[in-house]
């Protein structure tokens, strides 16, 4: 084994940190221990930004907030056996949202895989469902070569999670280091120029259209297509229905944005699927949450289906036309072959979502507790703090409202879990965006029950420097689940008083932290509380809101049921008015 100049000799551990070096990587977000141990080492003396968190999970999830918010490859790193698995969930959550994240796992020396060696996990075979693919390196040879080919499995394609997990005698090991120059990955060819018939042919059945919708999802964020949507809904004027994770594609104020379509989506956006005779569907995946009953979804529309990931078109919905590629080519092909002076007259069509949207617009109540109500303060949070601002949600009622009240004006700065619905996102998510975007506010949405599950990543970011603002909307119940309880279950609230008007003092937690804490009880004072978080910059800042505890998320759909049956408030439902044109 012999060293050179351009070839240096170098243990697996010095290997693993040389290549995140040329692969660009500035943070790791983790938690060593003793499988990665020689790993952190090398990273002392590294210009890579090491975050230390709390939990791995924690490490996982701002990985995704970092990648989210920035176009960018997220890493995070943990130890093997309970280390690896903490990482599990955001595995999943990257996977379903698809997050382009590398995560780097230490695992026991490759001669005791198999014997249940203290921290062992079988981490490759437990996350093979939910990554893009995953790596076990047992040479330090392969280093190199295996992260080279992480970076880029991750971001292309469908961007996802990749693992590699790296045996601690591969990083003890000595090996010449060549970083290569090239991918050579013969079986994964990924498909990003449409082909120009189904283009041309979309293009035929866009200009015949009678009531075409434009459904777009989290792939045209993801393909930094938001330019192309919008020159393509200004030539044709087609409205636009916009999933969760798409949020910003097109800016929520523009007059053929319908918002968010699905389970709890504007009766426009709803409305405008089931009555459209042309789904233009781009870089979605025809989610239940959408969907709903799918034998009764849209049930009159041909449906263009365009993704980057063939597996998805025509797997829950048949495709009158499939375009395989990437939603940013896909959206400029279209500008080009789409001839403007041919689009039927979609006047009536437009008229008939614009009274939708008058009738039906999502709103609320007066509190019935004589407490805050939560629809109003994320609305206000959004006009104080404005469109600039990057926002975060946990999951649940929150998460809904901040999706209808926040101003979506600009792609990639909205980050949430939309697949896997992971309660404790939105902490350690917000800490990643704002790595990500040192420049930018960055505030996070969170219920009581889903900070409770990360909010010791407000450490991290007090001793890291983070100053994230998180708006706390404490209705003291999970909110979403008692939502259910009380529409279904007969008002039975079988484990969901989370009791946190009493405990824990979420100030005063926030202090413990190392954040500034805040409470805001009465209208008055909410203003005042967000003015004050916009001034505090030197730390995060924890505000609750104590807000009523029976809102609901309105509109909605319920499980298992047609979008037709979509109601707007307990038992109040619109009638679908005939098409007059």
């Amino acid at each position: 084994m012999e060293e050179s100049a351009d070839r240096p000799l170098l243990t697996g551990a010095e290997a693993l940190v040389r290549s995140l070096e040329c692969a660009g990587v500035e943070v790791i977000f983790g938690i060593p221990g003793g499988a990665i141990l020689p790993v952190y080492d090398p990273l002392f003396d590294s210009r890579i930004r090491h975050i230390l968190v709390r939990h791995e999970q924690g490490a996982g999830h701002a990985a995704e907030g970092y990648a989210t918010t920035s176009g960018k490859v997220g890493v995070c790193m943990a130890t093997s056996g309970p280390g690896a698995t903490n990482l599990v969930t955001a595995l999943g959550d990257a996977y379903m949202d698809s997050v382009p994240i590398v995560a780097i796992t230490g695992q026991v020396s490759s001669h005791s895989i198999g014997t249940d060696a203290f921290q062992e996990a079988d981490i490759r075979g437990i996350t093979f469902p939910i990554t893009k693919h995953n790596f076990l390196i047992t040479r330090a040879e392969d280093v190199p070569t295996a992260i080279k080919q992480a970076f880029h499995i991750a971001a292309t394609g469908r961007p996802g999670p990749v693992l590699v997990d790296i045996t601690k005698d591969a990083m003890n090991s000595v090996a010449p280091f060549e970083w290569p120059k090239t991918v050579d990955l013969p079986g994964y060819k990924p498909t990003t120029r449409p082909h120009i018939r189904q283009v041309r042919e979309a293009a035929k059945m866009i200009e015949a259209a009678r009531r075409p919708v434009l459904y777009i999802g989290g792939g045209v964020i993801k393909a930094d297509a938001a330019a192309e949507l919008a020159e393509f809904v200004s030539i044709t004027g087609i409205p636009v229905a916009t999933t969760l994770m798409a949020q910003g594609a097109l800016p929520s104020s523009h007059p053929l944005s319908l918002g968010m379509p699905g389970m709890h989506g504007t009766v426009a956006a709803v409305g405008a699927l089931q009555r459209a005779d042309l789904l233009i569907a781009i870089g979605t995946r025809f989610d239940d949450r959408v969907t709903g009953k799918l034998d009764s979804f849209a049930p009159n529309a041909q449906v263009i289906h365009a993704d980057i990931d063939p597996a998805e078109i025509g797997k829950n919905r048949r495709a009158d036309l499939p375009i395989v590629g990437d939603a940013k080519a896909v959206l400029s092909d279209l500008v080009k072959n789409v001839d403007a002076m041919k689009i039927r007259d979609l006047t009536g069509w437009r008229a008939y979502l614009d009274g939708l949207k008058r009738r039906y617009p999502v709103s609320w109540g007066e509190a019935a507790d004589g407490k805050l109500c939560p629809q109003e303060v994320i609305k206000r949070l959004g006009e104080l703090v404005g469109p600039d601002a990057i926002y975060v949600t946990g999951v649940g009622q929150h998460q809904m409202w901040a999706t209808h009240f926040l101003p979506h004006e600009r792609a990639g700065q909205w980050a949430s879990s939309g697949g896997a619905g992971t309660m404790g996102y939105c902490v350690p998510a917000a800490m990643g965006a704002k790595v990500a975007n040192p420049d930018k506010v960055v505030w996070g949405v969170d219920g009581d029950g889903s900070f409770q599950m990360t909010n010791q990543e407000l450490v991290t970011c007090a001793i890291e420097g983070i100053p994230i603002k998180i708006a706390v909307i404490n209705n003291n119940v999970l909110g979403m689940v008692r939502q259910w309880q009380t529409l279904f279950y007969n008002q039975r609230y079988s484990n969901t008083n989370l009791h946190t008007d009493w405990v824990p003092d979420f100030p005063k937690l926030a202090e413990a932290l190392g954040c500034v804490g805040i409470r805001v009880t009465k209208e008055d004072e909410v203003d005042a509380a967000i003015e004050r978080a916009m001034s505090i910059n030197d730390r995060p800042v924890v505000v609750e809101f104590r807000v009523e505890t029976d809102a609901m998320v309105w509109p909605m759909v319920a499980a298992g049921t047609s979008n037709d049956e979509i109601k707007i408030a307990r038992d109040l439902a619109p009638e679908w008015e005939e098409e007059t044109w």
